[in-house]
């Protein structure tokens, strides 16, 4: 599906169905007012009716804010696709949404179907945009059209994302992965390095190793990097990347296992975040570093009763197998805050589902020391799309994960604040220099969803790309 802007008013642009937003106040200075009420259309958020004698395809909205019409234009194109009009138009809806439509449009247009040995056609093949306003009103259209690229580069950057969360774990492994970052340098102008399980042994990188010493595809470490000439700021980007889960010897339910091919979100945000700012072109130098492995089943697993050393000489008891994200990104933490001084070092995972307990399915836990650092990214991600939820670390937690035999414990020795404590741990791994620099976001809730919601279908969902994108624009206009 091609999404594209023109420079002409809405009523000069050919397509053959027009997309109209109506408040329930618009509603009643609408000229199609009398046709809609016969269809008990009443404006409700994301309600959906089609006029076909019209070629009007209309949709409810709370009101013109970037949340309401992101959410609407998915409903749109979800509903649109499902019949045989193959282009339709929509206005702009005031300048400071055109992000919100356009990912509204794009995101709630994916679909999953590489599987699908026959996949239904859709007959929807463009999506035009036109530089009016919805009340007449035209807008710049150099200033308009650097927003729509802008957004469109970020929308697709997320589907990208959600396409290798949502690949199978026989087709995406670490080695994959590998070639993926490779395909994404080549075609991006970044620097790649790739340290397969010979290098990892060199920098003694004996955490990652155990997780992915079972499986028939050894782990990998994955660095991107994009260096821009007129850098402003150094962000290094840290993502967790388990292609599959098993939980290992503390073996997960089977019914647990299944969606397990989501543990690599993390890893594939920050690829996906790669791809949008080397397109954007940001005045930002970022690094994405990447630890991925498998966490299988066989005489060679890592075992409960073990104790590790990681990368930067930390000693760690091993209390259950199936917390191995954080051991991943234990040594690959000490290893991206040697090779890189940032600014910023955030790290991406799938990590715990206490998070989901603590701030349900749709929100993305962020923790770390810096009450500063959290200010700037909840203001620079307020209209990103995506929710941000902050959880306190304190030290009475932190004693939850003392080892009577190491230095660390990789869970908490009670059953509360898992998410809490699966951040303080990582702390471990965080040098004195970067403990105010670094945020650890736990994306397991919002990473993949069962359900349909907001932009989303069935499936992954591309967490972390547009928050972190935003915040890097942040960064710029400082």
């Amino acid at each position: 599906m091609q999404v594209i802007l023109k420079n002409e008013p809405l009523s000069a642009i050919s397509a053959e169905l027009t997309v109209l937003f109506l408040t329930k106040e618009s509603l009643e200075t609408s000229e199609y007012k009398e046709k809609l009420s016969k269809t008990g259309f009443k404006a409700e958020q994301d309600e959906f009716c089609i006029l076909h004698e019209s070629a009007l395809a209309v949709c409810g909205i709370e009101g013109y804010d970037a949340a309401s019409l992101r959410s609407a234009a998915a409903a749109v194109i979800t509903k649109v696709k499902t019949f045989n009009y193959s282009s339709l138009k929509v206005a702009q809806y005031f300048l400071n949404n055109v992000a919100a439509l356009v990912e509204g449009f794009v995101m709630g247009g994916y679909s999953f179907r590489m599987y699908k040995s026959k996949p239904k056609p859709v007959a929807l093949k463009e999506v035009i945009f036109s530089n009016d306003n919805f009340n007449s009103d035209a807008f710049d259209f150099k200033t308009l059209e650097k927003d729509f690229n802008d957004a469109l580069i970020v929308a697709t950057a997320t589907n990208f994302t959600r396409e290798l969360v949502n690949t199978t774990p026989q087709d995406l492994t670490p080695a994959t992965m590998t070639v993926i970052a490779e395909d994404l340098a080549s075609d991006n102008g970044l620097d790649c390095y790739i340290l397969d399980e010979n290098a990892l042994e060199e920098e003694k990188m004996e955490a990652i190793l155990a997780v992915g010493r079972a499986s028939a595809h050894p782990p990998r470490l994955i660095h991107l990097a994009y260096k821009p000439k007129n850098a402003e700021k150094c962000v290094t980007l840290v993502g967790k990347g388990l292609t599959y889960d098993s939980g290992g010897l503390s073996l997960k339910p089977a019914t647990s296992m299944v969606t397990m091919k989501m543990d690599k979100a993390g890893a594939c945000a920050v690829l996906g975040m790669m791809k949008a700012v080397s397109e954007l072109k940001l005045p930002v130098e970022v690094h994405g570093f990447i630890g991925t492995a498998e966490n299988m089943i066989d005489g060679s697993s890592y075992k409960p009763d073990d104790v590790l050393k990681a990368r930067n000489g930390t000693t760690i008891e091993v209390r259950n197998t199936d917390a191995e994200g954080r051991l991943v990104l234990a040594d690959v933490l000490s290893y991206a805050q040697d090779k890189v001084k940032s600014d910023y070092l955030f790290d991406y995972a799938t990590l715990t589902g206490a998070c989901m307990v603590a701030l349900g399915p749709y929100t993305t836990g962020m923790m770390g020391h810096s009450d500063q650092l959290k200010h700037d990214l909840f203001k620079a991600t307020s209209d990103s799309g995506e929710l941000l939820g902050t959880l306190p670390f304190n030290d009475h937690l932190k004693k939850l994960i003392k080892s009577d035999i190491a230095d660390v414990c990789n869970i908490g020795s009670k059953p509360y604040g898992g998410a809490i404590t699966a951040a303080l741990f990582l702390d471990h791994f965080i040098t004195e220099e970067m403990k105010q620099k670094w945020m650890h976001f736990d994306i397991a809730g919002p990473a993949y969803t069962e359900s349909p919601w907001d932009v989303y279908e069935h499936g992954a969902t591309g967490a972390g790309v547009r928050m972190t994108v935003k915040f890097l624009y942040s960064l710029i206009e400082k």
